[in-house]
Parts: structure tokens; sequence; C-alpha cells
């Protein structure tokens, strides 16, 4: 009996080291995009990022240069915070990126610059945020017909194929 309680409290330990996020601390060393960066760790590793919950301009994109101009004043050469969610089939870790007690997906959202990727999100503060950028027109929502970066994507694979 008493062994079966230790391996039932074992699974129950283990089931909350696997659900945990990783956290990884590191440095800035290089913006991709609006929504993807280089971070070095401590021990010299080179992890690709990819901001979690949200979608910033394409290349080619109106403000896709504006996005990444933001999120460079906001990170490079910064010290950041990550909690990794997963890795997506780049091999990118999507996470949630925190900087100057700041979480740099709300910020990106905040100066309309982003799309809430609701499709990807399950937190419920980005949406609003979205909702009052695209309101007060801030960013890219100055366009009324702003194309969100999944769409235009697909758009491009649609002109690529046809």
């Amino acid at each position: 009996m008493k062994l079966k309680k230790i391996l039932i409290t074992l699974a129950i330990l283990i089931g909350f080291v696997i659900n945990a996020q990783q956290v990884i601390t590191g440095k800035v060393v290089a913006i991709t995009d609006g929504d993807t960066f280089k971070l070095l760790t401590q021990d010299s590793t080179l992890i690709r990022v990819r901001v979690a919950n949200i979608d910033c301009p394409e290349r080619k994109q109106p403000f896709s240069k504006r996005a990444k101009q933001f999120t460079s004043d906001a990170i490079f050469e910064k010290q950041v915070e990550l909690k990794v969610i997963k890795k997506d089939r780049y091999g990118r870790s999507i996470a949630y990126v925190f900087y100057d007690d700041k979480n740099l997906s709300r910020e990106l959202l905040k100066a309309g610059l982003a799309w809430h990727f609701i499709k990807y999100s399950d937190d419920e503060t980005l949406q609003p945020l979205e909702d009052k950028a695209k309101k007060e027109k801030v960013g890219l929502w100055v366009d009324p017909k702003a194309i969100a970066p999944w769409e235009w994507r697909n758009s491009k694979k649609k002109k690529k194929k046809g």
C-alpha cells in the first residue's frame, strides 16, 4: 500500500515537471523580424525564439519594418527572460518574452504592430489589447483593410501554386 502511494505521488510530481514551462534567460543578439529573434544564453547556447501568441507583419507587408524596429528598441542587446511553451516545426522556441517588467507580446499589440494569434493562443488578456489599438487606429490599424500575416502568407502560397 505504501509503494502505491509513493508511485502515485511520484506520477503527480512528474506531471507537474512535464507541464512546467522552461525558463531561460539570456542576451538578445539578433532581431530577425517583429516576432522572431536570437538569444544567447550564459552557457553560449544560441536559441531562435518566436514570440508567443502574436503574429507581426511579414517582410514586404506594411509595418513589418516598424514591428522589427520596435522589437529591436525593446530587447536588442538586453537580458530577457523566456518562458518557453514548446518548439515549433522550424525548431524555434515559442516563448513568452519578458523584459523591463514587460511582456513583449502585449507591448507589440498595444503599439498596433501585431495581431493576436488566436488560433494558437489561450491568453485572454491579449485580444482586448488588439481591439483597443484597432479602435484607436494605432500602428498598422491606420489601415482599415490591414491583412493578417497568416492570410498574407496563404495568398502568397496560392500565387506560387497558381
